[in-house]
């Protein structure tokens, strides 16, 4: 069984549907936010169980759960044809090239859900997998946006741009800034893993390699920082070119 930790987490799961088997929470744990989760729960014909503090913090494995636990199946991930086949035109999809760490993982899950994104791409081997840190890092997003994993990144590259995507990479040695691309057609922004960067061949698929300018002695950025700058460029453009579409008689 999967477990939801946290207010947000089991909140989203249960504001999105998602199949669980139950929710338990803390005796003596009330407020609002607690009688949402149990109100949402009943409607959704979830049990709701209320256990001593100590049991929730094993069931947990952490004493960081706000009094509140989800237990959910074991979610699956999307074949990469499903999720293109879902996407938006233009679209927006995010490779990750061998990103371990769970918690850079659920940062980027939930920015890409906030800028619009219509699904995550990573790899089966090599790189964090949807454990619950990633969820209770997601804070409910990893419920709403699809994610693919794939056996081969390089192929799922070639499959992106077969389907007429531009694919661009995230490259702190890259000439090109992240502001100089146009984003407003079908884009998939690929991401390497913490301190790596990005893979040779992945590298070499990429029709665009970008940097993000910094200033002082930092010169890279946290991957889910960087995520969010250049996803939220992506935004940026998008809106202003459909406010321009708006304008014109």
């Amino acid at each position: 069984m999967n477990k939801l930790i946290g207010i947000h987490a089991v909140r989203e799961a249960l504001a999105a549907g998602a199949v669980l088997e139950r929710v338990v929470v803390a005796q003596g744990r009330h407020g609002e936010r607690i009688e949402e989760i149990i109100e949402l729960a009943r409607r959704r014909g979830v049990p709701v169980r209320f256990e001593n503090r100590q049991q929730l913090d094993r069931l947990a494995g952490s004493s960081h759960h706000q009094g509140v636990v989800a237990l959910a199946a074991a979610k699956g991930a999307w074949e990469l044809e499903d999720l293109l086949e879902r996407a938006q035109r233009p679209g927006l999809i995010v490779l990750l090239d061998g990103v371990e760490d769970p918690r850079n993982l659920g940062a980027i899950v939930r920015t890409a859900l906030a800028a619009g994104a219509d699904g995550l791409v990573i790899p089966e081997r090599r790189a964090a997998g949807l454990t619950e840190t990633v969820a209770q890092t997601a804070a409910g997003a990893l419920e709403h946006l699809p994610v693919a994993r794939v056996k081969n990144l390089v192929r799922a590259m070639e499959q992106l741009k077969a389907s007429n995507y531009w694919l661009v990479g995230l490259d702190e040695r890259a000439a090109e800034r992240h502001t100089g691309i146009d984003y407003t057609a079908s884009i998939a922004l690929v991401l390497g893993g913490e301190g790596k960067g990005l893979h040779e061949l992945t590298r070499k698929q990429c029709d665009w390699l970008v940097s993000i300018p910094t200033v002082g002695p930092v010169r890279s950025l946290n991957v889910s920082v960087a995520a969010g700058v250049v996803l939220f460029e992506v935004v940026r453009q998008r809106m202003e070119k459909a406010a321009k579409a708006r304008e014109t008689p």
